[in-house]
């Protein structure tokens, strides 16, 4: 095995995409994706049992997708990972059974991980056809606050090291945001999903046109949730506006609403993340998952991060979102270091704990 430069091959299922990377060392290879997204849009959201049986479809034909595009056999790899956790039970067993499936037909090292730390991994990356990635250059410096947002997952963390010390410093404690996203635009009458409606549609609004709450920021609050996020509350506080409006036969206006909304999530997000910054003196955050796509927030993290003297990390979008490559990328950090492979008994784990950066 190459543990300098390992060529590993990353399988990723935890929710709605069938991702599979191949990396060597940190020069990414492949990124292939097959999105079941299209079969969850008449539904409204994520249906566990469909999203499995989609990954059961597309495993094999993505696998094949990433090794035409990276020129190289399963023979090759020096080692596979697999995300494991947290995630939907059902997805997370596809790609755990795939993994191990053909690490045990190859004789391969497996190494199980862990998806939250998977996204700051995507940051390690670079090679052709990375566009987009946003803030500072250069290798990624330790230790780093990383804020993790997508459908599934809102998490603060400190990472002091990516393999060995990871800290979980506050999640949500009801709706992630990627998830009040949708509900907001199923409310307005807008596709799913709903994060890049809304942001389309906000595109034309005005974000102070209406003072929507921002959850877990009152005094007495901080006190018990410093850095965790609510945004139940957002929602429904969204919900009665238009009901309201409905009500009393005024047209909602739906860009001042998806603009007001955007805004409101946006600033908790990184008031939160950059008080984390400053009461730890970390002057280094990274953003990561699929929210980070929304343009407020890149527009809004760059805003802030640069006032308070914060370098800013947002890998590039295509690893921003669920994907193969920055569970490879994981993997060939724990080769390079020099971490022993997970063997076979471990198990999908839907609420893996942050802290554990890797299954045994």
């Amino acid at each position: 095995m190459t543990t300098t430069e390992p060529l590993v091959l990353g399988i990723e299922t935890s929710c709605d995409e069938t991702g599979v990377g191949i990396v060597r060392g940190r020069t990414l290879l492949a990124n292939a994706i097959a999105s079941s997204m299209d079969e969850h849009a008449r539904y409204g959201g994520v249906v566990p049992e469909v999203a499995a049986r989609a990954h059961l479809e597309a495993m094999t034909p993505t696998i094949e997708r990433a090794l035409a595009d990276a020129g190289v056999a399963l023979t090759d790899l020096d080692a596979i990972a697999v995300t494991s956790g947290p995630g939907l039970a059902g997805a997370l067993m596809v790609g755990v059974s795939a993994a191990k499936a053909l690490a045990v037909s190859l004789g391969t090292p497996l190494y199980a991980v862990n998806h939250l730390v998977g996204h700051v991994g995507a940051d390690l990356l670079h090679g052709d056809g990375l566009r987009g990635a946003v803030g500072a250059v250069g290798e990624l410096e330790l230790p780093t606050v990383a804020l993790l947002v997508s459908g599934g997952h809102t998490s603060l963390l400190l990472v002091r090291d990516l393999v060995a010390d990871v800290e979980l410093l506050g999640e949500t404690i009801d709706d992630a945001a990627g998830e009040a996203f949708d509900k907001v635009a199923r409310l307005l009458g807008l596709p799913y999903p709903g994060g890049p409606e809304i942001d389309r549609v906000a595109a034309e609004g005005d974000p102070q046109a209406i003072r929507f709450p921002r959850g877990l920021t009152l005094p007495k609050d901080l006190e018990r949730h410093r850095y965790d996020f609510s945004f139940s509350g957002l929602k429904t506080s969204v919900a009665r506006w238009v009901e309201k409006r409905r009500a009393s036969g005024d047209p909602v206006p739906v860009a001042d609403v998806a603009a007001s909304f955007r805004e409101a999530v946006a600033d908790v997000l990184l008031t939160k993340a950059l008080a984390a910054c400053r009461d730890l003196g970390v002057p280094r955050l990274l953003l990561g998952g699929g929210v980070v796509a929304n343009a407020r927030v890149r527009e809004l993290a760059s805003e802030r991060a640069s006032a308070a003297g914060v370098d800013l990390r947002v890998p590039p979008l295509s690893l921003c979102t669920d994907n193969g490559a920055m569970i490879a990328s994981l993997g060939a950090q724990l080769v390079a270091n020099g971490h022993a492979p997970s063997g076979l008994a471990f198990g999908a784990d839907s609420t893996l704990p942050v802290q554990q950066v890797q299954m045994h």
